[in-house]
């Protein structure tokens, strides 16, 4: 293969990797914890939305509430990494991507 060909194929994996990550970008995660918090955090890793459940408003549960929300907006965060990751390697063969 020469050079030519080369950079064809890879300005070709290029446009494949950014339409695959566009489309990740707009992709809605959604994480529940204890059916008491629920986030929504979109690919581009931007909170959508956190959404708690009535019963759980507690003086007493405000510590478990914040810990759910963290656990649940980091557990999403993954979901998005995974993803991302899934994407890179389907189209380019490395989980980092072309490094562009």
């Amino acid at each position: 293969m020469n050079m030519q060909q080369l950079m064809i194929q890879a300005q070709k994996m290029q446009r494949e990797l950014k339409k695959a990550q566009d489309e990740l970008h707009k992709q809605e995660f959604t994480l529940s914890k204890g059916g008491a918090v629920t986030v929504v955090v979109l690919g581009d890793r931007t909170i959508k939305s956190v959404k708690i459940d009535a019963d759980a408003f507690e003086a007493d549960n405000k510590e478990m509430i914040e810990d759910m929300i963290a656990m649940a907006i980091n557990e999403a965060l993954e979901k998005v990494d995974a993803a991302e990751a899934e994407i890179n390697e389907r189209i380019t063969g490395a989980a980092q991507g072309l490094g562009f």
